[in-house]
């Protein structure tokens, strides 16, 4: 069964998608989502008769972009005022197992793959590899020691990954792991996020901060213009998580 990936534009100004990334995703079924901001005093319905025809012309013309690499891409315009609620919602219908959250880029070297503190998990891996590139040459695998959580402790949750990733297919030399501690896993994973061309990670729980400061993708990517994939969680979150 093929993986499908929501991969959202807000809309009218979208950010322009890397051919990169459309040859990387080619393998999935792709969704591209629109989503066109309507000014607050604006009634949606309003918004949705002035442009829905020029906004649907703009996803058609990104959707062809995957056809044409090979992906099976579909459509979705939303008009509305929430973006983020609007993402969540179309993942759940359209049965979406990651997210793109889309940047302009030239080629992927370096993917940082932060891991959560779970025993198992089976998709994280899946989405690494669709990122990976004949120029890729590092993987690393990334945990905060956090809070009372010891660094013994987080340097066997990245060798256990690690060795997870070799089974899933990953040779051990394209494997590095990296752990560090801090008072905020946020702001641990946006300073390292900095040194790589793309970032593969978990979705987390939404809290307080995201409301305020947006959610750590979106953060990542405007803070270092790289893509980001978000991946559905297949695993129990722990009470730490």
């Amino acid at each position: 069964m093929t993986d499908t990936i929501l991969v959202p534009f807000e809309l009218p100004d979208h950010k322009a998608l890397s051919p990169v990334l459309v040859d990387d995703l080619a393998s999935l079924d792709v969704v591209v989502l629109g989503h066109f901001a309507v000014p607050e005093q604006t009634p949606v319905e309003a918004a949705r008769e002035q442009f829905e025809a020029e906004a649907q012309a703009t996803l058609d013309e990104i959707a062809d972009r995957f056809r044409d690499a090979g992906a099976t891409a579909r459509t979705r315009l939303v008009f509305g005022k929430q973006r983020a609620a609007t993402i969540d919602r179309v993942m759940i219908e359209e049965d979406c197992a990651a997210e793109l959250n889309p940047a302009p880029t030239d080629g992927i070297d370096r993917i940082l793959v932060p891991v959560p503190a779970v025993d198992n998990f089976d998709r994280l891996p899946r989405f690494v590899d669709i990122l990976c590139e004949d120029s890729t040459g590092e993987i690393t695998l990334f945990h905060v020691a956090e809070g009372e959580e010891s660094r013994a402790a987080a340097e066997t949750i990245v060798a256990e990954t690690s060795e997870r990733m070799r089974d899933a297919g990953f040779a051990a030399d394209a494997v590095d792991t990296l752990v560090v501690e801090g008072d905020s896993h946020d702001t641990e994973i946006l300073a390292v996020a900095a040194d790589y061309d793309a970032v593969v990670m978990y979705a987390a729980e939404s809290g307080l901060s995201d409301h305020i400061f947006g959610s750590l993708p979106d953060r990542i990517g405007d803070e270092t213009g790289d893509p980001v994939i978000v991946v559905r969680r297949d695993y129990h979150p722990s009470a730490t998580d």
